[in-house]
């Protein structure tokens, strides 16, 4: 497994990564994770400080799903926001989750710390409004959040202050959060594995969860090698997952996400940022962008609602970075890939008890840096007692992709390009 290429700028530019051996034979525990990504690492570790063996199965390599193929960016909230969960869910619930997605924040700063994990974590994330008519909007929403949430680290920013900060005239106005930020998610995720590894979790990388059911009062996932016989289990595939959870399978579908990299910019990316955060438009097919410690641009962006990764995911990146930013219209990419992303119909994550001693965390659409790790932990804690917290996710509305297993990703393309177009009128 060593000979693996590295797969992103991150893949490049982290430590070496230490190899963990497939599952063989037939293993007993207490809890089974399957994916060894942000939510599945959370939740191991956390059943560690716990007391609970723990094994963790993931069909590649720890860190080449989405967990390590993001932009890096770590968000306020929930993917959707205030004003849609209290018509959604109503105000108390809206407050729980706005309260949870706050704790999740603190909860990844804290595991970064305890473990003296180097991510390169920086503060600062800048809402770029890409049409005047959206800024009052915005606004709007941020003296909401200081009236009925208590949140005041955002600051608002007119025309003027934006683009002394984001060079483009594709923007009018927007929001700095200075409670949020972004980070490397690959040296996040090695870090976490490997303090998980420390705290006596097993991890087999190599080790695709085939089957998962019953036996007995527990459970057992048959890998290629081998199988685990546990008392529960945590899915937690995300967009890589499927034939597990049927249920959950009609509720998550995977688009595929772009990001590539610049060569190094040296000064001349002042000429574009002159701020360490990272920023994210309001675009429905949302660009994001941020400077790396190394002087370059990092930005993610185009239109691919492809079940697979893109085969030229530059072509796509550029098409949209030129948008922003036309003098980079030329500039060369040392680094492009694609991802897979686990969506759900309301852009809400399925976190939940699916059948009796399994639970699944799931469909983070595109927010999962910061919700996942605390998900994870929060699904750990969830055997061994009940958990408000978790019933409010429960009551999260989660309706099926329409269309069934055929229909729905043309539905889905469809849907998603109507949106798309919406975003250049």
């Amino acid at each position: 497994m060593s000979g693996h290429p590295p797969a992103t700028w991150y893949h490049a530019t982290a430590p070496a990564q230490v190899d963990h051996p497939a599952l063989e034979g037939t293993v007993d525990t207490d809890v089974v994770i399957i994916g060894a990504g942000l939510t599945g690492l959370g939740a191991a570790l956390r059943l560690a400080e716990l007391g609970h063996r723990a094994v963790v199965l993931e069909k590649s390599r720890i860190g080449l799903g989405a967990s390590g193929r993001n932009g890096g960016q770590l968000h306020s909230g929930q993917r959707q926001d205030q004003l849609y969960l209290e018509k959604a869910v109503g105000h108390a619930d809206a407050l729980a989750l706005w309260r949870m997605a706050e704790d999740a924040k603190a909860h990844l700063k804290g595991l970064i710390t305890r473990h003296g994990i180097d991510c390169d974590w920086r503060e600062g994330l800048i809402d770029a409004d890409h049409r005047a008519r959206l800024v009052a909007g915005s606004h709007a929403y941020a003296r909401h959040l200081r009236e009925r949430y208590d949140y005041r680290q955002i600051e608002t920013l007119d025309r003027d202050a934006l683009r002394a900060l984001v060079c483009s005239e594709d923007f009018h106005g927007g929001t700095l959060d200075h409670g949020a930020g972004h980070l490397h998610p690959v040296k996040l995720v090695r870090g976490l594995a490997a303090a998980a590894a420390k705290a006596g979790v097993a991890l087999h990388e190599g080790s695709e969860a085939l089957a998962l059911a019953r036996e007995g009062s527990g459970v057992t996932v048959l890998t290629p090698l081998g199988r685990v016989r546990a008392s529960r289990a945590i899915i937690a595939g995300d967009a890589l997952m499927h034939g597990l959870d049927p249920a959950t399978d009609a509720r998550v579908m995977s688009i595929a996400s772009t990001v590539a990299v610049t060569e190094p910019l040296g000064d001349r990316l002042h000429d574009y940022l002159t701020t360490e955060a990272a920023v994210t438009d309001s675009r429905f097919v949302v660009n994001y962008f941020r400077p790396t410690p190394d002087g370059r641009l990092l930005f993610g962006g185009g239109e691919s609602y492809s079940t697979r990764p893109v085969a030229d995911p530059g072509r796509l990146v550029r098409k949209a970075l030129a948008q922003v930013f036309p003098g980079l219209a030329g500039v060369r990419f040392d680094h492009a890939w694609s991802g897979l992303v686990g969506i759900t119909t309301t852009r809400l994550p399925i976190v939940r008890s699916v059948r009796p001693n399994v639970l699944v965390a799931a469909g983070y659409s595109g927010q999962g840096l910061g919700l996942a790790p605390y998900f994870g932990s929060l699904l750990a804690e969830a055997g061994t007692a009940s958990d408000a917290r978790l019933d409010v996710l429960t009551r999260l509305p989660h309706p099926a992709f329409p269309g069934g297993r055929w229909l729905r990703q043309p539905l889905l393309i469809a849907a998603m390009s109507y949106f798309a177009l919406r975003d250049r009128l």
